[in-house]
């Protein structure tokens, strides 16, 4: 018997594990497969282990694993397989797939412009946009984020495009948002390019908060899993598909 084990990044904020959960009931009302888990990389349960054990549990013999992680950094490298290499160890008769991370799509930045243009459905030349990485010292994390500068700015026809990082990457967060608020003439647009809330969003909410609080027009986007976009992807990494949007 099939089944499908989603891993997301996990974190101790209960709003986020609440809307982790919530995306992944809504992808799995949407997948015909009879067994589906849940589990988490770290800081929230279930862990990889338990979900897998949850699997093989309800029968399982062939489980598809579908990472919720935006880019191929050390988690997907290193630490994802490195769980699952002890769980084939110990489970041999169960054959596991992995699918790959989202990676830098064109349905994710169609779905990046079109949250900035519900945010500011006006923009006009002086306003510019900020995207907020969560950071990783992998040098194709940085050549990724130049793809997604490159054609966020193609899509929104925007001058100003630029990314900061929460760790592990410069400029951070208060450095770089610093540096486009003093150069700002019109309004400044914040895309955490994250896909849940969670601590991370809510450090880039006080920095957002800081500076309107000076009397600069600026705003953000909120997370990524707020567009039905990355529902249809996570359905077409599990399913090797393509998701029918309103289905």
């Amino acid at each position: 018997m099939k089944a499908i084990l989603y891993i997301g990044h996990g974190t101790r904020s209960q709003k986020g594990v609440k809307e982790a959960n919530a995306f992944f009931q809504k992808v799995m009302r949407r997948i015909d497969v009879p067994i589906q888990e849940i589990s988490f990389l770290e800081l929230t349960n279930p862990l990889i282990e338990e979900g897998f054990k949850r699997c093989v549990d309800r029968g399982a013999r062939e489980i598809t694993v579908v990472p919720l992680f935006l880019l191929a950094a050390g988690h997907i490298k290193k630490d994802i397989p490195q769980a699952l290499a002890s769980l084939k160890a110990r489970y041999p008769l169960i054959q596991v797939n992995v699918k790959d991370p989202f990676g830098v799509q064109g349905g994710i930045l169609d779905a990046v412009s079109e949250l900035v243009k519900d945010a500011v459905p006006n923009l006009v030349p002086e306003d510019r946009l900020l995207i907020v990485g969560r950071g990783s010292s992998d040098p194709g994390v940085h050549a990724d984020f130049a793809n997604i500068v490159s054609g966020i700015r193609a899509r929104l026809g925007m001058e100003y495009v630029s990314v900061c990082y929460l760790a592990a990457s410069e400029p951070r967060l208060q450095d770089g948002l610093g540096n486009v608020c003093e150069r700002a003439d019109g309004r400044v647009i914040v895309v955490p390019y994250l896909l849940f809330s969670g601590l991370l969003i809510a450090e880039v909410n006080r920095e957002v908060l800081s500076w309107k609080k000076q009397g600069l027009q600026i705003l953000h986007t909120g997370p990524l899993s707020g567009h039905r976009v990355i529902e249809d992807i996570v359905i077409e990494r599990a399913m090797g598909k393509v998701a029918v949007t309103g289905s």
